[in-house]
């Protein structure tokens, strides 16, 4: 009888477990990545997309979550439309074959109730390669105006965009590319 009551409490706790996970809907109006190179040595530039869904799950008392990212690549905006075209074309993301850009996280970690990483695989034009992400802000807290649950983060990751298929210009255009997302979600 004992040990039945021992699988029933260890049964319960897995269950509590599970049932404290979280899930957020990603804010469209409030995320936004970018991602920033050199220039042929004359300057940093800095360009977003501004199309991305996506959901964040967290079960803080499990220190566990997951999160599935989609960035429509053909909303790329930098600032100039006929760049923008450049950059939808073949030579770079080629929107027409590759409509959108995918993070899956592989595993998040925690410093105590605070993410401070997230593991995962990215995927541009078809080629997947893992990436971390470090977060370098974390707040979860009552959103003032939705009145719901909300996450917020900020996060950046280094990669070099010849490994996807991206490597026009290289190393006149730096092949290294910082990527960094402001992300805001709402508890569903």
């Amino acid at each position: 009888m004992k040990k039945f009551i021992i699988a029933l409490a260890l049964a319960g706790t897995s269950a509590a477990s599970f049932a404290a996970a979280d899930t957020y809907v990603i804010d469209t109006t409030h995320t936004v990545p970018r991602f920033e190179y050199n220039h042929f040595g004359l300057s940093n530039q800095a360009h977003r997309f501004d199309k991305t869904s996506g959901k964040i799950t967290l079960d803080r008392a499990a220190k566990t979550g997951s999160v599935d990212v989609v960035i429509d690549a053909k909303s790329v905006n930098t600032g100039y439309e006929v760049f923008d075209g450049h950059l939808r074309g073949d030579g770079f993301f080629d929107t027409d074959k590759f409509a959108t850009i995918t993070f899956k996280s592989t595993g998040v970690k925690f410093d105590g109730d605070k993410v401070v990483s997230v593991d995962g695989n990215l995927t541009i034009k078809g080629v997947t390669k893992p990436v971390t992400l470090a977060v370098t802000n974390f707040v979860t807290q009552p959103h003032p105006m939705m009145k719901k649950d909300a996450v917020g983060a900020n996060a950046t990751a280094k990669i070099k965009r010849s490994e996807f298929g991206l490597g026009k210009f290289a190393p006149n255009v730096s092949d290294e590319v910082t990527l960094s997302i402001a992300v805001e979600a709402i508890k569903e």
